[in-house]
C-alpha cells in the first residue's frame, strides 16, 4: 500500500445530485437491441432533460467504456453530442477495464474538487453482446498479400495458400476476459481465490442464489424504478427492467452446472458469476457553486476513492486492497459502514473478499495493517441483489453500483456507503460517498 494518500483527498465538496441507468439487458447469444452509444445516449437524454439547467451548461462529458464499436470512437464525444450538450462541452472517455464506470466518476470528482469543473455528466456503458469476432494474423497476412497479388496467375497463387484455419474467428469477448500477463481468464482467477480461501461450491451456489432472490424482491417492490429508465428497441419492444434475473433458482438448478473455466474439476459455472450483460449508467456531479447556482438537492457527497494494485492472478482481491487505505486513513471500521456495493464478478470473489477482510494474517501480510477488520455485515452487502443477478457490463458497472448505493443509503435512512469492484489485471477500485437525503 501507498505510504501517503494525503493527495488522494478531494479540497473540494463533490456531490452526486442525480444519476439514472438504463435496464441491464442479458446477452443471449447473439447481438441486442442497442449499440454502447444508442444505451449511453437514450439513458443521458430523459436524465438531462429533467434537470434545471440546459445540457450546454455542463462542463464537461467523462464516459467508461473498455469495448466501443468501430462507429464509436471516443464514444463520450459520441453520446454528449446526440444527447444535446452540444459542440462546447468536451468529452472524453476512461479505460479500466471493470471499473472503467468508477474511473469516470473518480476523474469528475477530482476534476470538481480542483477547481477545473463545476458540474460533470459522468458514467459508463457497455454493450457486450456487441463485442467483435476478429479474424487472426494469420489471415490479416493473406489479405495483404491477396492485395498485392495484380494478375490473377498472382491471385490464384494467394488463393491457394489460404488455410481454412485461417478464417476461423477469435471471439473478442473471450480473450478481452483473459489476462495477458499471467494467461489466465477471470473465471481462472476467481477459481484461485476459491482454492486460497477454501470456498466449496456450495457456498457460491449459496450466495449466486441470494443474490438473484435480492433482485426479484427489489424489482417486485419497485426499489429500482427511481434509478431505471425505460427503453425501447427499433422493434417495439420496451425494456422495463434487468432482464437475467432468475427469482426462481435453486440450489437443484445450480448444482446441475457445469464448471465453465477449470473442467471438469473447477467450482465457477455460468450460474455463480456475474451475466455477459449490455447497459449504461450516468451521475451527475456537481460542485458547491453548482449546487447553489441550479438549486440542486444532492443525493450524496462524495468522500473518498482509491485504486490499488495487486497480483492480476488474485485479482479479486483489488476490493480489499481499495477499501483498506479509505477505512484507514478514515479510522473507520467495518460496523461503520451503513451499505456497501462489492460488485459480483463472481461469488466466490466476493466471498473470498469478505474472507479475506476479516483475516489477520492476510491484512498483515498484504495490507500493512496491524489487524483485521471486524466481518462485513452481509445484510448491508448488495441489499439489491448484485451483479450475478443484475449482469456485468464492464464498463457500466462501478457508475452503476455507485448510483445505486446513493439510493440504498437514502432509503435506508443509512449515512455512509462504500463501493467497490475488482479489475482485471490485478487492480480494485472504491469510492466513500456520504448520503444527504436521509430516510424517505
Amino acid at each position: 500500500m501507498a505510504a501517503n494518500h494525503a493527495e488522494c483527498r478531494l479540497r473540494r465538496p463533490v456531490y452526486l445530485v442525480d444519476g439514472a441507468r438504463s435496464p441491464f439487458l442479458k446477452a443471449r447469444g447473439r447481438p441486442g437491441p442497442f449499440h454502447a452509444a444508442d444505451l449511453a445516449a437514450r439513458t443521458a437524454i430523459p436524465l438531462l432533460l429533467r434537470q434545471p439547467f440546459d445540457p450546454e451548461a455542463l462542463d464537461e462529458v467523462i464516459l467508461g467504456c473498455v469495448m466501443p464499436g468501430p462507429d464509436e470512437a471516443n464514444i463520450a464525444r459520441v453520446v454528449a453530442l446526440r444527447a444535446g450538450c452540444g459542440e462546447r462541452v468536451p468529452a472524453f472517455t476512461v479505460q479500466r477495464n471493470c471499473a472503467s464506470g468508477l474511473q469516470a466518476l473518480d476523474t469528475a470528482a477530482r476534476h470538481i474538487a480542483e477547481g477545473c469543473a463545476d458540474l460533470v455528466l459522468a458514467g459508463g456503458v457497455e454493450a457486450m453482446s456487441h463485442a467483435p469476432l476478429l479474424l487472426g494474423e494469420a489471415f490479416a497476412a493473406w489479405l495483404a498479400d491477396w492485395q498485392r497479388a495484380r494478375t490473377l496467375p498472382a491471385r490464384a497463387r494467394a488463393l491457394a495458400r489460404l488455410r481454412p484455419s485461417a478464417l476461423a474467428p477469435v471471439i473478442g469477448l473471450l480473450r478481452g476476459l483473459t489476462d495477458p500477463v499471467v494467461g489466465l481468464s477471470m473465471g481462472q482467477t476467481a477459481e484461485n481465490l476459491a482454492t486460497r480461501f477454501g470456498i466449496t461450491r456450495q457456498a457460491m451456489d449459496a450466495y449466486a442464489m441470494r443474490s438473484h432472490h435480492r433482485l426479484a424482491t427489489a424489482q417486485h417492490a419497485g426499489r429500482l424504478d427511481d434509478e431505471i429508465l425505460p427503453l425501447a428497441d427499433t422493434e417495439g419492444r420496451a425494456h422495463v427492467q434487468d432482464d437475467g434475473v432468475r427469482p426462481d433458482t435453486d440450489m437443484e438448478a445450480l448444482a446441475r452446472l457445469k464448471p465453465a473455466f477449470d473442467k471438469p474439476f473447477g467450482r465457477i459455472t455460468a450460474g455463480n458469476s456475474a451475466q455477459i450483460t449490455d447497459g449504461a449508467a450516468w451521475l451527475l456531479l456537481a460542485s458547491e457553486t453548482a449546487v447553489a447556482r441550479y438549486g440542486l438537492e444532492p443525493l450524496a457527497q462524495v468522500l473518498d476513492s482509491e485504486w490499488a494494485g495487486l497480483d492480476p492472478a488474485r485479482m479479486g482481491l483489488g476490493p480489499v486492497h481499495a477499501m483498506a487505505p479509505i477505512l484507514r486513513r478514515r479510522e473507520l471500521d467495518s460496523p461503520d459502514i451503513d451499505a456497501w456495493e462489492i460488485n459480483e464478478a463472481f461469488a466466490a470473489q466476493v466471498l473470498a473478499c469478505l474472507a479475506a477482510w476479516q483475516d489477520p494474517d492476510y491484512c498483515r501480510t498484504e495490507l500493512g495493517l496491524e489487524s483485521a477488520f471486524t466481518p462485513i455485515d452481509e445484510d448491508r452487502l448488495n441489499v439489491d441483489g448484485g451483479a450475478i443477478a443484475i449482469g456485468h457490463p464492464v464498463g457500466a458497472s462501478g457508475a452503476r453500483i455507485v448510483l445505486h448505493l446513493a439510493r440504498v443509503l437514502a432509503r435506508t435512512g443509512g449515512r455512509l456507503g462504500m463501493a467497490s469492484l475488482c479489475i482485471g489485471g490485478g487492480q480494485g477500485g472504491a469510492m466513500l460517498i456520504e448520503s444527504l437525503q436521509g430516510a424517505t
